[in-house]
């Protein structure tokens, strides 16, 4: 049985459930019946042990589970009784004044809030796009380039001057030996021979790559360098040293030219140019898109969290903080960090969380609404998409529908895309067009 519910908060409940002691003794002495029928104990035969031999060994326990499952069943029979959608799990506590004969407990939860969207026609959401342009491209073929550069020796004969008159320059491989000292003494770090590096890639710290500028082969140069305040080694940063360096090689950026060969290279087998530039056109639309489609996304989520006011269960922003804790210490130990001695207390990721499960309870109710699931011929459609990227597209159709976790993230994907779609198509929409660095710069939000 179980009292009236109790209102504590917004989301807070409490309802008192009760039973029978005697219900609690029968259920216990019938498992410990049952029990006794397989207990072994030295000196008896299987199923031979007193059932005093029995409950000492086994009662304690059997008495434990059957409160637990008494208390369970009276809980859900009271939270069905009263139509309450309970968010996590009950806090119960034993209450101390139950009547004579009764066993009484308090019940503490929350309940899922209730939802409302309102109307999506205010809501207002600003996309982006992007195009592909002959810009983009030159830029990617120019990357592309400088992956395959190769150096040669600069000075020798040639458009790159003569041995005597070559000169360190940006862009230039420059390989040399330099020490630091502080106060007159070396310091762990300081000291390398036939270091190379390649100038204005900012490798080195500014003084010392202006420093390496002009040296010929063969030529030393001793200047100081200040070290940042936040510089990676502590006993140096913010601290001034003395560097003397010794250019020993040098070396100019030789590009491959933008030919039939650098076509091959990228594998086009007729080395057209035209179809290299139209396969670079197509990978970056591909990224595009993406970026684009995570950027609008993100849009529409953002815009939704603020549009629709709701109270959130601390239980499951608790709950989800705890995953995301977890989440980040399994990741980190898979990317070889030790994290036995890191603390992750999930307060760190309340924020997200609290985000995370607000957004879980719109789209639901979204969802749930406007019937706005993700259809099987939707979810092949998606992993279709994926495989165009790889040599075998049956594989990786056979990769998703192998295993139902993998195939349960598409779903996810596809129900998100159809919330999305759903919000555009009724909200206010603007679209700004964006320059692709600024697009290809952003990162999503997770």
């Amino acid at each position: 049985m179980a009292t009236a519910v109790e209102t504590l908060g917004k989301l807070e409940r409490r309802l008192t459930i009760s039973f029978p002691v005697a219900d609690v003794r029968t259920e216990v002495e019938k498992r410990l019946k049952k029990q006794a029928k397989t207990a072994k104990a030295p000196g008896f035969r299987p199923g031979k042990v007193p059932l005093k031999m029995v409950a000492a060994q086994y009662g304690y326990q059997i008495e434990t589970d059957v409160l637990n499952d008494k208390v369970g069943r009276a809980f859900n029979d009271a939270a069905n009784e009263n139509q309450l959608r309970v968010a996590g799990f009950p806090k119960i506590e034993p209450k101390q004044d139950a009547p004579e004969g009764m066993l009484a407990f308090d019940a503490t939860f929350e309940v899922y809030p209730e939802v409302s969207i309102g109307d999506l026609a205010n809501v207002e959401v600003e996309t982006v796009a992007t195009e592909v342009t002959d810009a983009e491209i030159d830029k990617t073929i120019d990357i592309l380039r400088k992956q395959r550069v190769h150096y040669h020796t600069k000075g020798e004969a040639g458009e790159h001057g003569t041995g005597g008159e070559a000169v360190a320059a940006n862009g230039d491989r420059v390989t040399v030996d330099f020490v630091g000292t502080l106060d007159g003494v070396e310091f762990a770090g300081g000291k390398a021979d036939n270091y190379a590096f390649v100038l204005g890639e900012g490798r080195m710290l500014p003084e010392f790559e202006a420093a390496t500028v002009g040296l010929k082969v063969g030529e030393s140069k001793t200047f100081p360098l200040a070290f940042p305040e936040d510089y990676h080694g502590k006993d140096v940063a913010g601290k001034t040293a003395e560097f003397t360096i010794t250019l020993k090689k040098l070396e100019w950026a030789h590009m491959p030219e933008v030919d039939a060969e650098f076509a091959k290279s990228l594998g086009i087998e007729d080395g057209s140019i035209e179809k290299m530039r139209e396969d670079i056109k197509v990978n970056l639309e591909r990224e595009v898109k993406a970026r684009v489609k995570a950027r609008n996304k993100d849009a529409v989520m953002d815009a939704l969290v603020k549009s629709v006011e709701l109270d959130v269960p601390n239980v499951m922003i608790e709950q989800d903080a705890e995953r995301l804790a977890e989440m980040t210490r399994q990741d980190m130990a898979q990317r070889g960090m030790d994290v036995k001695n890191l603390p992750f207390p999930a307060d760190m990721f309340k924020d997200k969380a609290e985000r995370r499960v607000r957004l879980g309870l719109i789209l639901g109710q979204l969802v749930n609404d406007n019937n706005l699931q993700a259809s099987q011929e939707q979810v092949k459609a998606q992993i279709e998409d994926f495989s165009q990227s790889y040599e075998d597209p049956k594989e990786v159709l056979k990769y998703y529908y192998s295993d139902r976790r993998r195939l349960a993230e598409v779903e996810a994907l596809v129900l998100e895309e159809n919330v999305v779609n759903y919000v555009l198509g009724k909200a206010k929409v603007s679209t700004k067009t964006i320059a692709f660095d600024e697009l290809m710069g952003s990162i999503p939000q997770a």
